[in-house]
């Protein structure tokens, strides 16, 4: 059975037990929010060596790395390093974009026995991928294949961009920036070429009884996200939204899990809006954010300007975020800004999870704070998102410091002019009177 099947059923599995723990909640909590669809655990019954990891609301926020080799640059060895770098960095779950390469399925293997977190995948890709000749010549029956494949071989969830219709596409080229979701516009191309509705749509059911049988979770694609602010909050991207509506609640029925991915270019002041009408939509099912980017104008700092927007998706709706690279819109990341990528969204989540007041969120910062107030440098980093970052730019500070090098203040203020010491002989004060 799936882990919503055996929810329903009152079974509590193993991988419940181990998000529990690690959650720090009751295990029946766990359970009861699986069995209403709003809390999903991917992972694929092949998939040995990957934890169970929860995403909902309930739940802390998670964050996703997207790897995978482009058509011109990148291989095997390459996202394999990356992968190891993102995992290092605290990635929650991961993803293969692979494309262009006759090697796709010894790079997704490679990935599944490194990689002890959930693994996701885009199987129109390596569909398109595999075929001679245009996206138009892509072959329905043939990406059902794959997804098979996919699946049988351990991928413990799927994009698949199944609310993307025929009616929506004179829609999306009203916009600025038209279809921007890779696997949006591969499906829309079909489309229109063939004269024909979405496949994945048409054959739903066929591909449901593929999932339900490895417990593949379904990450419903936003093949309409918005690719600028201007083309935010539309008509097209709505109208997709209400069909991802429809097919979360063909998932459940058939028992598979299911997830809703969300906008990626949203203007700050529309993005509580978003992540409230999704929920309201898919009927609370987990929403898997890209950023949002709340700003168009900052290539080589998106990482920057999507944590911003990511904070705000995970205080009101987000449960898995989406990072968001400095190499965003300019090229492949390299392993540098995958760590960048992942840290920023550390930071996005975390910060989502103390302002939405999450039990215990706060607790690693008050305890940064203590260590702070005593000048404890180790416990700090201890404390820290990034540690080893944080103790390099302390060493490095206080190697071009020529005198005795005391750790009672740091050279922000110096010794004479450090608050925080000012503040101890303040407190002195304060108790004498």
């Amino acid at each position: 059975m799936t882990q919503l099947q055996s929810a329903r059923m009152g079974v509590v599995t193993d991988a419940m037990k181990v998000v529990a723990e690690d959650e720090g909640v009751d295990v029946e909590v766990v359970r009861a929010k699986i069995a209403t669809g709003e809390a999903v655990i991917p992972l694929n019954i092949h998939h040995k060596n990957a934890k169970p990891i929860g995403v909902g609301r309930m739940f802390k926020t998670k964050i996703n790395a997207n790897l995978g080799r482009s058509v011109t640059h990148s291989g095997k060895g390459d996202e394999l390093d990356k992968l190891e770098v993102a995992l290092k960095a605290g990635a929650d779950f991961v993803m293969d974009l692979s494309v262009g390469s006759d090697d796709l399925k010894s790079i997704r293997q490679g990935m599944l026995e490194k990689s002890d977190r959930p693994l996701g995948t885009v199987p129109v890709y390596e569909t398109v991928s595999r075929l001679e000749g245009d996206i138009p010549k892509m072959n329905p029956e043939f990406l059902i294949e794959v997804i098979r494949a996919q699946a049988e071989q351990g991928v413990d969830f799927m994009t698949l961009h199944a609310g993307l219709l025929r009616k929506h596409i004179p829609m999306a080229m009203k916009r600025k920036m038209g279809i921007v979701s890779r696997g949006g516009a591969i499906m829309a191309e079909w489309m229109m070429e063939n004269k024909c509705e979405n496949p994945l749509y048409t054959h739903w059911d066929e591909v449901l009884d593929i999932l339900v049988e490895h417990d593949v979770t379904v990450s419903l694609g936003d093949g309409l996200r918005p690719g600028c602010l201007a083309d935010a909050s539309d008509d097209a991207q709505f109208g997709e939204l209400d069909v991802l509506g429809e097919l979360v609640e063909r998932c459940r029925a058939k028992g598979v899990q299911v997830m809703v991915e969300g906008p990626g270019h949203v203007p700050f002041d529309q993005i509580k809006m978003n992540m409230e009408r999704q929920q309201e939509v898919c009927k609370k099912a987990p929403f898997y954010v890209l950023g949002p980017v709340v700003t168009d104008i900052a290539p080589g700092y998106d990482h920057i300007t999507s944590a911003i927007g990511a904070t705000a998706a995970a205080t009101y709706g987000a449960s898995l975020l989406c990072y968001v690279t400095p190499a965003e819109h300019l090229g492949l990341p390299d392993e540098d800004e995958v760590h960048q990528g992942c840290i920023a969204y550390r930071i996005a989540a975390h910060a989502g999870d103390v302002a939405r007041g999450l039990p215990g969120a706060r607790a690693l910062d008050d305890a940064m704070s203590d260590a702070r107030a005593q000048f404890d440098w180790d416990r700090q980093f201890k404390c820290a998102l990034d540690p080893i970052r944080a103790k390099e730019r302390w060493l490095k500070t206080r190697s071009f410091v020529d005198e005795k090098h005391d750790d009672d203040h740091c050279s922000m203020c110096g010794k004479q002019f450090c608050a925080v010491r000012t503040s101890r002989r303040i407190r002195e004060l304060s108790l004498e009177l």
